[in-house]
């Protein structure tokens, strides 16, 4: 903080333009934003839903098994429509935003969560 206090009094006391002023913000702010994307990010795969946040649960971050009884198979899906699968079963779709069950039934399909991809 105090190094940016100096930048900026030296700065007032150079005699720069305005101009010059707002060119050399805008010049670090740049700066700062390519370092900042630089950054490698940490992507967390995380399978146990009870360490996923409640936010990321049902959204296209998250992915969910389903296995249909009718025609033995099985296909992903994403938070989403698992959220949609769920429907008017509001006690279902508020234990599994809270983490304390992990699958479901619905009609002929049952739901399982699989995996929650997000930056930690």
């Amino acid at each position: 903080m105090k190094n940016q206090d100096n930048n900026a009094e030296q700065i007032l006391l150079s005699n720069a333009s305005l101009d010059d002023l707002i060119r050399k913000k805008i010049e670090n702010e740049y700066i700062a934003e390519i370092e900042k994307a630089k950054e490698v990010k940490k992507i967390t795969h995380e399978t146990d839903i009870s360490k996923v946040p409640a936010n990321l649960i049902f959204s296209a971050k998250s992915v969910f098994r389903i296995y249909n009884k009718k025609s033995k198979t099985e296909t992903c899906i994403n938070g989403i429509q698992a959220e949609a699968l769920i429907g008017v079963q509001n006690n279902i779709r508020d234990k599994m935003a809270k983490g304390e069950i992990s699958s479901f039934a619905a009609g002929d399909v049952f739901v399982k969560f699989e995996y929650a991809e997000f930056c930690k």
